[in-house]
């Protein structure tokens, strides 16, 4: 029997939210704002929600982690990597990620605010670098156990504004062409219209104050899930229910 005829395929979890916790992520293309209206939600809730600090958690992909960044720096400032190499090392980054920081928080009742999640991976890998956005979906559900944010914040910018936007010295990502960006920006809005449940997409060319009112009404839904006053049990490890 040929290795092609005995292999079994990944069993790919079934997408969802968590149970405990509330996660919230940010997606959109370079420069969008999306790590400004992340710290913005996070003073609201503290300042204005009386939430403490110690139950918000921000992270971001990659780099969350030591391990995801030093994958960061290998993904974004190092040599020319594989298209598919790239994708595994996203999905291995994601996977341990969610692993060591995401789950545990939302284990204890926690909030996660996330800067980039598996949407990014399908945009980008999927889409951008032409592979199959459907196979690099189902490979980064497998490495975090199906976890999906309750509420994902598309924030849209046309791609030729985001040259104006973007710092010097581009990493590997933000040099890589007008092309590349606004197919990843379609399918970030493919994405979005595919699952209107879980997206919220907000122009991002808007004042920061203005985005930042829109980025509150989207939440204010799932947030209501969150009790600002519970008292976060110790780390727990993996729970399936999660």
């Amino acid at each position: 029997m040929s290795i092609l005829e005995s292999a079994r395929g990944l069993r790919i979890p079934s997408p969802h939210p968590p149970k405990r916790g509330v996660f919230i992520s940010f997606e959109g293309g370079e420069a969008a704002g999306k790590t400004t209206q992340m710290q913005m939600l996070r003073d609201h809730l503290v300042t204005e929600r009386s939430v403490a600090e110690d139950l918000i958690l921000t992270t971001r992909e990659p780099g969350g982690t030591e391990l995801g960044r030093s994958v960061r720096e290998l993904l974004l400032h190092g040599e020319y990597v594989d298209p598919r190499a790239e994708a595994l090392l996203y999905a291995a980054d994601r996977a341990h990620h969610i692993a060591t920081l995401v789950r545990p928080h939302l284990v204890r009742g926690g909030l996660v605010l996330g800067d980039r999640y598996l949407d990014s991976s399908i945009a980008y890998q999927g889409a951008g670098r032409e592979l199959e956005p459907d196979e690099i979906g189902s490979l980064s559900l497998w490495a975090t156990r199906g976890l999906l944010p309750h509420r994902t914040i598309l924030l849209d910018v046309p791609t030729e504004t985001l040259d104006e936007r973007r710092a010097t010295g581009q990493d590997r990502l933000e040099s890589a062409g007008g092309e590349f960006h606004a197919t990843v920006r379609q399918e970030f809005l493919d994405l979005a219209e595919a699952d209107p449940e879980r997206f919220a997409v907000i122009d991002g060319m808007q004042p920061r104050e203005v985005v930042h009112a829109q980025v509150l009404e989207a939440v204010g839904e799932v947030l209501d899930l969150f009790d600002p006053t519970f008292e976060p049990a110790p780390p727990t490890k993996h729970r399936d229910e999660l």
